[in-house]
């Protein structure tokens, strides 16, 4: 996915306009169109714009990653004190098989607490 598909797609998940995203962004509807069409590219004050108003990390805007999140969220705290790009950084030295196992347990705590979740609606 490109920038300009990133773009859209981030605009269509927030249910906003190309007017209502430009006036945001304090940039003209064209410019946003443009974007969005790969006819132009964002300078890089602008490109923080973006990633700073989607709440997205740069490397996600440019389609290098599927990680979507700012990367400060990695220092974020966990319980036992560690942060979660400690975890990650755990995970990725892991053995294949421990790594399933894992991802096994999350998808199941996943579906509990989604299960959870439509309870209290």
């Amino acid at each position: 996915m490109d920038f300009g598909d990133r773009l859209r797609e981030l605009r269509m998940e927030r249910e906003l306009c190309q007017k209502e995203l430009a006036r945001h962004l304090k940039v003209s509807v064209s410019t946003i169109s443009n974007y969005e069409k790969g006819v132009h590219f964002p300078d890089p004050v602008t490109l923080c714009r973006f990633a700073d108003f989607y709440e997205v990390s740069i490397d996600y805007l440019l389609g290098r990653t599927k990680y979507r999140h700012s990367l400060e969220l990695l220092d974020k705290p966990l319980a036992d004190g560690s942060d979660i790009s400690d975890f990650i950084n755990d995970f990725v030295n892991l053995e294949f098989q421990t790594q399933r196992e894992i991802c096994q347990y999350v998808d199941y705590r996943r579906k509990i607490q989604a299960k959870h979740s439509r309870k209290k609606s």
